[in-house]
C-alpha cells in the first residue's frame, strides 16, 4: 500500500462512553476498513470531562489537563489500530481526530473540542488533523453536523431517498435525495438524557439495549412537553449539544411531570425516537432509514423508531457497508483526507456557512 491510501480516524463523542477508531485504506472507491479498536473513556476522565461541560473554578487549567489525558488515551487507541494491522506508524498519511465536545456555541461564534494535537502528534510520529469545525463557524456556519458529506460520498444512490441517522449523544441526519442534494442537521438528544436518567437513577453508563426503558410506559404529557421545545420548531441549519440539552433542562420537565423512574426512561426513548422521525418527515418518507452510532446498538429505541415511522425500513449502516460503530471515525478519517488535499469538507446547504470550506488544522508528526 502507498502511504497517501492509510489515515487513521478517531471519535469520541458526547455519550463520553469511549474512543473509537479505525484504521483505513483509501486506495480504492470507498473506505476499506484494516483495523478498528474501541477504548473505553476512564471513569476518572469522563467525570472530568462532565465536569467541564459547565463553567467551573480554573476550567481552562483542567481543559488543559484533561485535552493532555485525552491525547494520550487517543494515543493508545492509534498504538492498538497500528498493532492489529501490523502497519507502521511511518505509514500513515494522517490523524483525524475529531476531539471531545465540550462546549458548541455558533451562535456566539466558537465550538471548543478538547485534545491537544500537538501531544498526539508527538506521541504517535504521525500527522494530526484536528479542530474541524472552527472554520465552518468562522464563516458563520453551524460547525455541525459536518458527517452528511461524508455520508454523500459512501452511502449516496441515484435515485433513491435515503436517510442516514447517527445517534450518539446527540442525533443527526443526513436527507440523501434521490436528485443528488444533500441536507442535514441536528435533530436533537439522541442517547445522552437517557445516558444521563439511567446513571443518576440506576448507576450504570447506559441503558443496555434499552431494557429499562422498554420496562416503563410512556407518559403522553411529558413526551408532548418535551417535543414543545423551541429548538423543535427551528427549521435547518441547525445544530445542538449539551449547552442546551442538560439535566437542568430535563430537571425542569421532571418538576411538572413526575413519574416512576422507568416510566421516565421509557418516555426519554421515545422521545429521541419521534424527534427523529419528525426531522426526517419534514423531507419525506424514505423507503430505508439508516442508523449508526451508539443508538443503533439500542434494541427499544430502534422499536420505538420503527413505530414512528412505519412507512420505512430501519436498518443499521452495515446494510451499506460499514458497521454502525465505527462511521463517525471513518468519516474523520475521510475529511483529514479532505483536507491535505486541499479540498472542502463541509456542506454550506448543511451548515449554513458562506460557501465550501477546507476544513481542519495540521500538526505534522
Amino acid at each position: 500500500m502507498a502511504a497517501t491510501d492509510l489515515f487513521i480516524g478517531l471519535m469520541s463523542g458526547t455519550s463520553l462512553d469511549g474512543i473509537d477508531g479505525v484504521l483505513l485504506d483509501w486506495s480504492g472507491s470507498q473506505p476499506a476498513i484494516i483495523a478498528a479498536h474501541a477504548r473505553p473513556m476512564p471513569a476518572s476522565l469522563r467525570t472530568q470531562l462532565l465536569a467541564l461541560q459547565s463553567s467551573q473554578p480554573d476550567e481552562l487549567h483542567s481543559a488543559s489537563l484533561a485535552g493532555n489525558a485525552l491525547s494520550h488515551e487517543y494515543a493508545e487507541v492509534v498504538s492498538a489500530l497500528l498493532a492489529r494491522a501490523g502497519v507502521p506508524a511511518a505509514q500513515i498519511r494522517a490523524i483525524g481526530n475529531h476531539g471531545q465536545t465540550i462546549r458548541h456555541r455558533p451562535e456566539c461564534g466558537y465550538t471548543l473540542q478538547l485534545g491537544n494535537h500537538a501531544l498526539l502528534a508527538e506521541l504517535t510520529g504521525i500527522t494530526v488533523i484536528g479542530d474541524f469545525r472552527s472554520r465552518d463557524i468562522a464563516a458563520k456556519g453551524q460547525g455541525a453536523p459536518l458527517v452528511p458529506a461524508f455520508h454523500q460520498a459512501v452511502f449516496a444512490c441515484p435515485g433513491i431517498d435515503r436517510a442516514v441517522v447517527n445517534i450518539g449523544g446527540f442525533a443527526n441526519v443526513s436527507w440523501l435525495a434521490a436528485d443528488g442534494t444533500v441536507s442535514g442537521w441536528d435533530t436533537g438528544p439522541g442517547n445522552v438524557l437517557m445516558d444521563l436518567w439511567v446513571q443518576e437513577s440506576q448507576g450504570h453508563t447506559h441503558d443496555e439495549n434499552g431494557q429499562w426503558a422498554a420496562s416503563g410506559q410512556v407518559d403522553a404529557a411529558m413526551l408532548d412537553a418535551l417535543l414543545a421545545d423551541t429548538y423543535f420548531l427551528q427549521p435547518p441549519p441547525k445544530s445542538t449539544g449539551r449547552d442546551y440539552f442538560h439535566r437542568g433542562w430535563l430537571g425542569a420537565h421532571l418538576q411538572r411531570h413526575p413519574l416512576p423512574a422507568a416510566d421516565v426512561q421509557a418516555t426519554l426513548c421515545r422521545f429521541t425516537a419521534r424527534s427523529i422521525a419528525r426531522e426526517i418527515s419534514r423531507k419525506g418518507r424514505p423507503e430505508t432509514v439508516y442508523i449508526c452510532g451508539g443508538g443503533a446498538f439500542n434494541a427499544r429505541l430502534l422499536a420505538d423508531l420503527a413505530a414512528e415511522l412505519p412507512a420505512s425500513r430501519i436498518l443499521t449502516t452495515a446494510a451499506l457497508g460499514i458497521a454502525p460503530q465505527w462511521v463517525e471515525a471513518t468519516a474523520f478519517a475521510w475529511l483529514a483526507a479532505r483536507c491535505l488535499a486541499g479540498q472542502s469538507g463541509n456542506l454550506p446547504a448543511v451548515t449554513g456557512a458562506h460557501g465550501p470550506r477546507v476544513l481542519g488544522a495540521i500538526w505534522p508528526g
